[in-house]
């Protein structure tokens, strides 16, 4: 959908009620249905909020109380989308740490190796002592 067309029907949807608003959808949905267009695949938490929200239009409830609920689950929404983007940066920085961490252990053993494996600069292994008569 263009931009102009976007936003002319924005300015028509300012002025709807949230009963209004519900038909407007109910109609969206039915015309996806129609013309298989489909919108893109919902997440779980937005099949969860769609459900609900359409589980207290079945059940009657005020405009009002829907509204409210919705905003406090697009919270927890947001909420928990902060969470996960915090566990992934986590997750990524302990891989770059693990990483580093390997990387500094293999110049270490490297380092040690090397002098063990030359000739010249090797320096005598004690002998071990005779096994205990």
């Amino acid at each position: 959908m263009n931009e102009l067309l976007r936003k002319r029907i924005e300015r028509h949807l300012d002025n709807l009620t949230d009963q209004q608003g519900y038909q407007l959808l109910d109609y969206v949905e039915f015309l996806e249905s129609k013309y298989g267009t489909g919108a893109r695949p919902p997440s779980t938490f937005e099949r969860v909020t769609a459900g609900v929200e359409d589980a207290m239009r079945v059940g009657r409830l005020p405009a009002a109380a829907i509204r409210e609920t919705m905003h406090a689950m697009d919270s927890a929404s947001r909420l928990f989308q902060r969470l996960a983007e915090a566990g992934k940066s986590a997750v990524d920085e302990l891989g770059r740490s693990l990483a580093e961490t390997e990387r500094a252990a293999a110049d270490q053993t490297g380092a040690t190796a090397e002098p063990e494996a030359g000739g010249e600069d090797a320096s005598p292994r004690p002998e071990e002592p005779p096994p205990p008569a």
